[in-house]
């Protein structure tokens, strides 16, 4: 299969406003979507959509131009549709749906995977959010293969596409299933696919040139999602689409000191220290340098000396 778009995923609690910045500068994305998003029984602030996603100052765009998606997630179809409404008011590109989270703490509040074992509800949420918006916003939808098994995922996807979706994104695994590698089911993404005439994007477990054609092939999908996989190499996307060479360490440090360095109004004390090593963390699994920093890191505290520490690193590295 040709690949035709690349995606920068959701993930909560990592790719922020400051790391998708980054990213969208190096790589080269048809779109964002943003952190989700919690839609409760209100309407929300402006300030909310703001601070989740500070693109709406933009147009709805990155700095370095790529459109951002607002991700919204709930159950109420009433408070959904009210606040996608809001949500475009604002200058988002189009709306996306969560029912694909799998965290404890979305799932225990009704939300996210958990509606993935009520179709029924699925289509009323976007068929209001879709009546809503009108016919020409675009509207997506992010959805994993089902709660403990794969039995309705067909049902489900068909419900999306009925109810007045404009495209799909299902990451190949179910909520059972958690980020387990050898569970990644490519192949019945593909299936689902033949049964929708809607654009199918596939997610899950793409860490390479090789996993995305892979993926690419078995879901017959001409479109990826990219979410751990570019935080492991930052410019995959663009490793994927052109060829490129992975950064260097040295690239690699770079970006991890001027995202230590941005300035981030109310930020908690060691909010800095615990980002740059949750990067860390995912970085090790192809950059080996990262291992060495990440127990030198863990003893320091506040953003000033986070990055006094990587600066000192680059010079060391580049005298």
């Amino acid at each position: 299969m040709q690949l035709n778009r690349i995606i920068l995923a959701p993930m909560e609690g990592v790719l922020d406003y400051y790391v998708r910045q980054i990213l969208t500068e190096i790589n080269q994305f048809d779109y964002c979507v943003t952190e989700f998003v919690r839609v409760t029984q209100h309407k929300l602030s402006n300030r909310t959509f703001y601070r989740l996603c500070p693109e709406l100052y933009n147009e709805g765009k990155t700095l370095s131009g790529t459109p951002v998606r607002v991700q919204l997630l709930g159950q109420s179809p009433e408070w959904m549709a009210e606040n996608a409404i809001k949500a475009l008011e604002l200058g988002s590109y189009g709306i996306d749906i969560n029912f694909g989270c799998p965290a404890k703490t979305v799932v225990g509040s009704h939300g996210g995977a958990y509606l993935l074992q009520y179709p029924d509800q699925i289509f009323n949420i976007v068929t209001q959010v879709r009546t809503a918006i009108g016919a020409i916003p675009i509207l997506s939808v992010k959805i994993r293969l089902g709660w403990d098994d794969k039995s309705r995922c067909y049902e489900i996807a068909e419900a999306i596409e009925q109810a007045g979706a404009n495209e799909i994104i299902i990451h190949g695994r179910t909520k059972t299933d958690g980020y387990k590698a050898e569970k990644i089911d490519w192949s019945t993404i593909g299936k689902i696919k033949q049964k929708l005439t809607i654009p199918v994007i596939a997610n899950g477990e793409i860490f390479s040139i090789a996993d995305a054609q892979n993926c690419l092939t078995q879901s017959q999908t001409n479109d990826i999602m990219l979410g751990r996989g570019i935080l492991n190499i930052p410019n995959l996307a663009n490793k994927i689409r052109f060829k490129h060479s992975p950064l260097n360490w040295q690239e690699v440090m770079q970006l991890l000191l001027r995202y230590a360095m941005t300035p981030i109004e109310d930020a908690k004390p060691l909010y800095h220290s615990a980002r740059i090593k949750q990067w860390l963390a995912y970085l090790r699994q192809n950059y080996p340098q990262a291992s060495i920093l990440i127990p030198e890191i863990r003893q320091l505290k506040s953003q000033n000396e986070i990055c006094n520490f990587l600066k000192t690193k680059l010079d060391n590295k580049s005298n």
